[in-house]
């Protein structure tokens, strides 16, 4: 974390080790993926799901990126996959307490949008504002 040179309070932050910082980048490239969130909030909000109920919940996905979104985050460990043998297949989604966890960090971003949205609004309008050819 070189861009940050201190931690609040004045202390220089510890070097990361390598293998640490290319999780983090990695990680936040995934979550910060939209699928991502919207899945965590979903399986978080309405716990063990089957897969139409998650693309249903999450709205406007298709079933490629539903899949390819879920596989991915079931490799990370957030989430774990259960096939029932029945015809037709039965597939349900759930959370593990490591996606329970990520999901846990990022709901601070979602009440940080509860208290500022408003502040966030009038700020874009007056750049808007500004930016508007006279």
């Amino acid at each position: 974390m070189e861009s940050m040179t201190a931690i609040p309070g004045g202390e220089p932050w510890p070097k990361a080790a390598p293998e640490v910082e290319a999780l983090v980048r990695e990680m936040i490239g995934r979550v910060a993926d939209k699928w991502t969130l919207l899945i965590l909030e979903v399986l978080e909000e309405h716990g063990t799901l089957r897969f139409t109920q998650v693309g249903e919940h999450v709205g406007g996905i298709s079933q490629k990126m539903l899949t390819k979104t879920l596989r991915q985050m079931e490799s990370d460990g957030l989430l774990t996959r259960t096939v029932y043998p029945v015809i037709p297949p039965r597939v349900e989604y759930a959370l593990t307490p490591l996606g329970r966890s990520l999901s846990e960090a990022f709901c601070a971003v979602w009440v940080w949008a509860e208290q500022h949205h408003a502040e966030v609004r009038a700020a874009r309008e007056i750049f808007a504002a500004r930016a508007a050819p006279q």
